[in-house]
């Protein structure tokens, strides 16, 4: 008697539900969007800041310790020597002061004649208006190395070859046209009643600009400033050019003497550079929400 295998007992498919996903919360998509804002600000500071350390570290270092290997971001022994040959040498202390001297007049000039340039600009309607507009826009344009040759020969026609009086027409021609539009466009946020309210009282002109619109220009005014003493504090080519006598040179100048023809002094040029970023700095954290605020407030007319 044989026994005949048994019919395979049918197979039922079971078809799975696909499980459904979760939406991406507004919540979660905020969350990423941070984390992704982080690590980019923290990738763009440390390759913004890490020259700025090493320089820092090298002021502190002696020659022989700056090119050791491998190379350290922080040594062991720190080393003043640098910072006290830069206090101490008369010379490099005059690199210091013709660059405060230069710079203050520069940003003084400049607002005073930008302030009178912004408020005719902004309140007054005048023959050549457009074309004056259009002049000073063209300036901005133009690279500054292309007028070094013409610039040069002019200076030392007006017998201002060697100072400061030089230098400062010059950077005035750089820093007044950013002044002057910056302004002018702060100006024109500034509502015009208030200049009517001051004839009304019986106040002129004059009386407008310096009494009202300077106050409630603040901002612009400092953002404008700013700007004007960093060119002028950090300009390099210019000065050497319109400069011949050590006593004239200002800080980028004395940084770059510092290269002698055979060897190089690097830690007391980034102590030099140290020293010199000081007042930028400065004057940044001390200006800083006049600054914010003078960018921005004078994009939009009201």
């Amino acid at each position: 008697m044989t026994f005949t295998d048994a019919p395979l007992a049918t197979q039922t498919l079971v078809t799975k539900k696909p499980v459904a996903r979760r939406p991406v919360t507004q919540k979660a998509r905020r969350r990423t969007a941070k984390i992704l804002t982080g690590i980019g600000l923290f990738l763009g500071a440390l390759f913004a800041g890490l020259p700025v350390l090493w320089m820092l570290s090298s002021s502190f270092k002696s020659n022989s310790q700056i090119f050791e290997n491998p190379p350290r971001l922080i040594t062991e022994t720190f080393s003043l020597d640098a910072y006290v040959s830069i206090f101490t040498d008369p010379v490099k202390m005059r690199f210091f002061f013709n660059s405060y001297v230069v710079a203050i007049l520069v940003v003084v000039c400049t607002l005073f004649v930008a302030l009178l340039a912004a408020y005719a600009f902004s309140r007054f309607d005048f023959p050549g208006k457009h074309i004056l507009n259009v002049v000073i826009i063209s300036v901005q344009a133009v690279p500054p190395i292309t007028l070094l040759i013409p610039y040069f020969g002019l200076i030392v026609v007006l017998g201002l070859y060697n100072t400061y009086a030089g230098l400062v027409l010059t950077y005035m021609v750089f820093t007044l046209p950013y002044a002057v539009i910056m302004l002018t466009g702060y100006f024109n946020s500034i509502p015009k009643e208030l200049d009517e309210a001051v004839r009304v009282d019986g106040g002129g002109t004059w009386t407008a600009l310096w009494r009202i619109l300077v106050p409630v220009a603040t901002p612009g005014i400092v953002s404008a400033g700013m700007y004007t003493f960093v060119l002028a504090w950090n300009e390099y080519l210019f000065a050497l050019t319109l400069t011949r006598t050590i006593d004239m040179r200002t800080v980028p100048i004395g940084i770059q003497l510092l290269m002698g023809q055979h060897s190089y002094e690097w830690n007391e040029m980034m102590a030099m550079s140290i020293v010199g970023s000081i007042p930028v700095l400065v004057l940044f954290l001390f200006f800083q929400r006049y600054f914010i605020g003078g960018l921005t407030a004078g994009s939009v007319k009201s």
